[in-house]
């Protein structure tokens, strides 16, 4: 167990290349496309352009930051299909072993544009199931065992043994962060290796997405050594991996009508959009950027994570405390529709993002992760961890074809797209503080899990029979 949780934490550690991408893709359409005011032929990169850039599109014209967008909504469309289809499947037999296996120098932007959609997709797919895995490892570490036995032995009420399960899945949410955040910066310091002394070489930004790739193949490989196997329960009659997905989906929607607090599945996505991301930059100062950003992750992730523990603090007020934050970041962005002293105007203002975003985002990151795996039933991980999946690519297909459309009717001002992700983020937020029971619909989810296995004709899974014990017990 031990060794395979490790293996989990190396394996996330091989980030990098997805964000070298987008940047490779934007760089590559910037140089490509003109400036509108001037006419085509004319340099988007000039002293003397007018700051908006534009390419050919479908009979007509839009702006760069609109196509970026768009490849962001396609490639949300393609995941959702993976969640609906596979994600469900990943619960029965040992097809969850092998998911994660599968979803794990362009000299023209279009094909820049392929190639990051198909990282991105899969990079997507592969947070989501690898979330998954949290919940069954939280529930069956030695200090879980130990606190179940004392509970069952009369030592501990059953609230004591909700808050240290509760705590031990955000141990290892918080570790799997830091660990993530560990990777990025070692990521990064490699690239340095080569941005820095080839910083003349026309080539250099292929060398390094060759280099993070290598990276992630020699991090990764031992998760899929280690892993353990974790058979799960045959898929039901009449079923099979392609059709499960569909009728569990149905399943979910009749169940979000009957347990309590599972409507997070709904309100957490809106917070996570970045549909107004500007990745025109180059890999250097994205380099430069992303230390600032992954050595305050790691701190606050690290600082976050003792807080809870020294006062036991629940998941959902350590994600209340975080999420404000997040809706702070669109609002400063807003202000840059009235002003150019700030709002995302000044260099120093990415600057101040990157280190903000570190020290609240990633926290929340990891305690978003917790809440979902508090409200999942036990035994169905994969299939609720691939709707909040669904959900969340849902929304941020929504999100940046509307902030798209925005643009292009503000004459390519990418700033009027804050006030719908504020607006997006104020809406999901109110719903989590104040609709959100986390421990009612802990117990709901719990019940739900034990009846749908007797419906099916499956006999509980190890971590269900706990649950089912706790019930007796409380009875």
């Amino acid at each position: 167990m031990l060794l395979h949780i490790w293996a989990d934490f190396v394996l996330i550690q091989g980030v990098g290349p997805l964000g070298f991408s987008m940047t490779l893709f934007q760089s590559l359409a910037t140089a490509a496309g003109y400036d509108p005011l001037k006419g085509p032929g004319s340099s988007c990169q000039a002293p003397d352009s007018s700051g908006q850039c534009v390419l050919p599109w479908a009979g007509g014209v839009k702006a760069v930051s609109s196509i970026v967008l768009i490849a962001n909504g396609l490639s949300f469309a393609a995941m959702t299909l993976i969640f609906t289809t596979i994600g469900s499947a990943a619960d029965y037999g040992s097809f969850g072993r092998w998911l994660l296996l599968v979803v794990t120098y362009p000299s023209r932007w279009g094909l820049a544009m392929a190639l990051f959609m198909i990282g991105y997709i899969s990079y997507g797919a592969t947070l989501v199931f690898y979330a998954a895995i949290f919940p069954r490892l939280a529930r069956n570490t030695e200090h879980t065992r130990a606190v179940l036995e004392q509970y069952e032995g009369g030592e501990i009420t059953r609230e004591e043994y909700e808050l240290e399960e509760s705590l031990e899945k955000n141990r290892v949410s918080n570790i799997s962060t830091t660990h993530s955040n560990i990777g990025y910066i070692a990521t990064l310091c490699l690239n340095l290796t080569l941005l820095l002394p080839l910083r003349d070489n026309p080539r250099v930004n292929n060398y390094v997405l060759v280099l993070v790739n290598s990276y992630w193949v020699l991090t990764g490989i031992w998760w899929f050594i280690f892993q353990q196997p974790r058979q799960g329960p045959p898929v039901p009659k009449g079923h099979n991996y392609l059709t499960i997905g569909w009728k569990q989906v149905r399943s979910i929607f009749q169940l979000i009508a009957t347990v309590a607090g599972t409507h997070e599945l709904a309100g957490l996505p809106s917070s996570f959009q970045n549909g107004n991301s500007d990745n025109q930059m180059c890999f250097l100062q994205n380099t430069y950027l992303g230390l600032a950003q992954a050595i305050t992750s790691t701190m606050s992730t690290l600082g976050f994570w003792y807080i809870q523990k020294y006062w036991k603090i629940s998941t959902k007020r350590m994600f209340v405390v975080t999420n404000v934050v997040t809706v702070l970041i669109p609002l400063w962005g807003m202000i840059g529709i009235w002003t150019e002293r700030f709002g995302f105007h000044k260099e120093w203002e990415f600057w101040a993002y990157n280190v903000v975003f570190g020290l609240f985002q990633a926290p929340y990151y990891a305690f978003s992760q917790t809440m979902m795996a508090e409200l999942t039933p036990p035994g169905f991980d994969n299939m609720f961890f691939g709707l909040f999946g669904l959900s969340n690519r849902a929304s941020s297909m929504i999100g940046p074809n509307v902030i798209q459309a925005i643009i292009d009717k503000s004459h390519g001002n990418n700033w009027y797209g804050f006030p719908f992700l504020f607006a997006l983020c104020v809406a999901a937020s109110i719903v989590i503080w104040f609709g959100v029971d986390v421990e009612k619909g802990r117990r709901d989810a719990g019940r739900w899990a034990s009846e749908k296995r007797a419906h099916q004709n499956v006999a509980p899974m190890e971590t269900e029979v706990q649950n089912l014990g706790l019930e007796e017990k409380e009875k």
